[in-house]
């Protein structure tokens, strides 16, 4: 099958073409026909698969099919409502939507977060626009300000919903399904089909088409995984010996901490390799510039923390490096679902040391299989070594091997964040945070092409489980809501820096509670005008 059986217009086959794609991934086989029949759809698709493009493809073609639709005072009027659950995620989207509509100048669309000044994005609006790419908490400013007109919506799209679950934004979502119009066409993407996806489904959704096509916690078959047991201090010798001797680039090393991410950066360049971190506390200039040499080859090595790197999505990444283990079993499917995307090789190597057995074994539980050892010559584990306590911000985790109880990770998050789905003291559940670039018109810069179907960006999420007085993300992005070139990768990391004294982020009781009322001087956001959201 290629994408001209799909029943697409000549315009967007001719985006889809100039990105380099001839044939659909299963996703996109899938879910072309299934939108474009005009019925609602559930769809389940791992990390990697291209579900962005499974559900942009067709929206444009529906889209452009049809007259614009125009507001009380003849404006174009937003017709498809794409929500996601962070500010980069959003940025990726709306860039896919740019990228294959390019052909289509009828057609326009913009991205709305928080972080970031309202003016410009009331601006556009104003000027009206077909597709609007949100994240729940600005969209709900912009609504309660009523500077956002959602009566003429006919397409609503809930993408990466187990994410929005997972962060807490379940009661934002109910109240962007009682805004949008009741008659509309819905489609929700998710990576897995938990009882409360299902219960959400049930709300969301009319009868809808039901697609899966990856099973749930599976990692795909073009990534090659192998474990490297090593002596805990011998880690960041071994990861240089790898990259050096083996003369690799374009690495992704994961962290699961920001200020160890901010060590192994400075080692790395210590020893001649060129690496940047990303995280939370990293300003959006120092994040736009490290994805940029990243992705154009500058820049051998990326380090990131889990919740940072959602929204990072490069064509054919040849490696992936698990510095440290994650604590949460299901990050490691999404760790490694950065490599071996749409067909391509990929290659996952994770660094284990005695403390870290426990956790492997969790993973390899979760995946269903037995992930292969190999020990490098000069830096093999010390036999007397024994396991000790992991520090995760302010836990103390035991993932050795032979530790009672529960899973590790069970009770906890990474990076201090909020437990999922509940509201810290006195406030709201606090919110996740990325970022991208401002509104643009449809016909905006291409996105990297690649050799299967067009994806679109994947991330993954924090997992269940609380820590004490929760901090936020770094500041904002520069930008602001006007028209934009590309995509402006954006931390969800937890974490803090300091901020110019604006109001903090919300869900936080004490210092940063939106319902305190109180300043920070580390506010961790930088948020335009008073009462907006964060996200």
């Amino acid at each position: 099958m290629t994408f001209d059986d799909l029943g697409l217009a000549q315009p967007i086959l001719r985006a889809v073409r100039e990105e380099g794609y001839e044939v659909p991934t299963p996703i996109q086989q899938q879910a072309i026909p299934a939108v474009l029949a005009g019925g609602d759809l559930l769809a389940g698709a791992q990390t990697g698969t291209g579900k962005t493009a499974g559900f942009t493809l067709p929206l444009l073609q529906r889209l452009s099919s049809s007259p614009a639709a125009k507001d009380a005072r003849g404006r174009t009027a937003i017709r498809a409502l794409i929500l996601t659950p962070t500010r980069e995620l959003a940025a990726q989207v709306e860039e896919s939507v740019r990228t294959y509509g390019k052909h289509l100048p009828q057609i326009s669309s913009m991205v709305m977060f928080g972080g970031v000044g309202m003016g410009p994005q009331i601006d556009k609006l104003r000027r009206g626009v077909d597709i609007l790419v949100a994240t729940p908490g600005r969209l709900l400013d912009h609504h309660q300000q009523g500077t956002l007109d959602l009566s003429r919506v006919e397409f609503f799209v809930l993408d990466e919903a187990d994410r929005m679950l997972d962060m807490g934004f379940i009661h934002d979502i109910k109240k962007v399904l009682a805004i949008v119009p009741a008659k509309k066409q819905s489609l929700l993407f998710s990576a897995t089909f938990s009882d409360e996806i299902k219960t959400l489904a049930d709300r969301l959704l009319n009868k809808p088409q039901v697609i899966e096509v990856a099973r749930r916690n599976t990692t795909a078959e073009t990534i090659a995984q192998k474990v490297i047991p090593v002596g805990r201090e011998r880690k960041k010798d071994l990861l240089a010996h790898l990259i050096q001797s083996q003369d690799w680039h374009q690495v992704l090393v994961f962290t699961r901490m920001k200020h160890g991410a901010n060590r192994l950066t400075e080692y790395l360049n210590k020893v001649g390799i060129t690496a940047m971190a990303i995280h939370g506390n990293k300003s959006q200039g120092a994040r736009t510039k490290a994805l940029a040499e990243f992705k154009s080859g500058e820049l051998a090595v990326l380090v990131a923390t889990d919740i940072a790197a959602r929204g990072i999505d490069i064509d054919q990444l040849p490696h992936v490096i698990n510095f440290e283990l994650p604590n949460v079993p299901e990050d490691y499917v999404h760790r490694i679902g950065r490599t071996g995307r749409a067909g391509a090789q990929g290659e996952a190597l994770s660094l284990v040391c005695v403390d870290e057995e426990g956790f492997l074994a969790d993973i390899e539980k979760l995946i269903k299989r037995s992930i292969p050892r190999e020990v490098v010559k000069g830096f093999e584990p010390d036999p007397s070594e024994r396991p000790e306590p992991i520090l995760l911000g302010r836990r103390t985790l035991n993932g050795s091997a032979n530790r009672g109880g529960a899973r590790p990770g069970g009770s906890g998050r990474k990076d201090g964040g909020p437990r999922p789905g509940t509201s810290p003291q006195g406030g709201r559940p606090a919110r996740p945070q990325s970022a991208g670039p401002s509104g643009s018109h449809a016909g905006g810069r291409p996105a990297a092409s690649g050799s299967a179907g067009p994806k679109g960006p994947q991330t993954q999420a924090p997992k269940a489980g609380a820590a004490p007085k929760p901090q936020r993300p770094g500041g904002p992005p520069s930008g602001s809501g006007g028209q934009s070139n590309g995509a402006q990768g954006r931390s969800a990391n937890a974490g803090q820096r300091p901020a110019q004294g604006q109001s903090s982020g919300r869900g936080q009781g004490t210092s940063q509670g939106r319902g305190q009322g109180q300043r920070s001087s580390t506010a961790a956001l930088t948020r335009p005008g008073s009462g907006s959201r964060s996200n």
